[in-house]
């Protein structure tokens, strides 16, 4: 069988992209929610900067992808060595 190429058209806004130094990930039996955020290096204080929501099989499938790629990164770059764990936070609206 042939594999079906699919072309995704990316915005610029959206190629930019947000840097993240937190996340927070939760799950309903429905779905698995991703957050992240930035914590501000100077305070007490934080914001959201992008929220994406995952059935469980993708969320199952982007968890392999991203297994198999740390392991890329580690074999071409070393270890990756994990920084203290961040201080545990709350959403405000």
């Amino acid at each position: 069988m042939e594999e079906k190429k699919i072309d995704i058209k990316v915005d610029e806004h959206i190629a930019l992209g947000h840097y993240s130094n937190l996340a927070a990930i939760r799950h309903t039996k429905e779905e698995f929610i991703f957050d992240f955020a930035f914590i501000f290096p100077d305070g007490p204080m934080g914001k959201l900067v992008s929220r994406t929501i995952l059935s469980p099989a993708h969320a199952k499938r982007f968890m392999e992808a991203l297994q198999a790629n740390v392991r890329r990164y580690e074999e071409n770059f070393g270890p990756i060595i994990p920084a203290d764990l961040p201080p545990s936070v709350g959403f405000i609206h």
